[in-house]
């Protein structure tokens, strides 16, 4: 007998409104611990946001501390797959290397200011001290992408686009000039920063970088 055809569920196959419900509970608690923080948040207004019963949250995921948990790492995982697109676009072998920058650039730099990146990061900062194995959950995240933009900008250089001698460290000087700038016009991410203004730093960041990494004939170009 087929397995589409047996009435009983496998044990390991879990019911799509089981998901839907942990992604509602998720979404609802990372809005109530943002707002309100982890040790003044309540289950009850978490289960109230969204909009299931108290005792489907404790189903679910047993306690507050595992919610919270969850939450970072569901965010965290969000992030990085975003993240890792991103630089996904930066391939060819260097032949219009100064926009292919400025476009991963700019979307690195969309994935850092979104409100959820944002929230996140100010979250897991306020509650390090309770729970300081999260800073390196979320840390995850920077590391993976300089590593996958490294790999990137590493076949460049074999294509005699750049010239460095670690790649890793281009990737992240290069990320560097993006979430710097970014940081000191956002004031840390309290202001929000239109898409213009993400673009103009991924112009910056761009010509910053080939002009520390390009060959010559790119940065001459990127001069021009």
């Amino acid at each position: 007998m087929s397995a589409a055809s047996n009435p009983t569920r496998s044990p390991s196959v879990t019911p799509r409104g089981r998901i839907d419900k942990q992604q509602a509970v998720l979404a609802a608690a990372f809005t109530v611990f943002a707002r309100e923080g982890y040790a003044q948040a309540r289950v009850d207004e978490i289960a109230a946001e969204a909009r299931v019963a108290k005792a489907t949250v404790y189903n679910h995921f047993g306690d507050k501390e595992t919610v919270f948990r969850q939450v970072v790492r569901s965010l965290t995982n969000s992030a990085l797959a975003a993240n890792l697109a991103a630089v996904d676009q930066l391939c060819g072998d260097g032949t219009d290397l100064p926009a292919s920058l400025r476009e991963v650039g700019l979307r690195l730099a969309t994935c850092y200011c979104l409100e959820e990146s944002r929230a996140l990061r100010r979250l897991v900062a306020a509650e390090s001290a309770q729970f300081p194995d999260l800073i390196d959950i979320v840390a995850e995240v920077p590391h993976r992408v300089v590593q996958s933009l490294a790999d990137r900008l590493s076949r460049l250089a074999l294509a005699g686009a750049l010239r460095f001698d670690d790649p890793e460290l281009a990737a992240t000087h290069f990320t560097a000039l993006l979430t710097g700038s970014i940081d000191t016009r956002s004031k840390l991410g309290t202001y929000p920063l239109a898409t213009a203004e993400l673009r103009t730093i991924s112009d910056a960041a761009t010509t910053t970088f080939l002009k520390a990494f390009g060959s010559p004939t790119h940065s001459a170009h990127e001069e021009g």
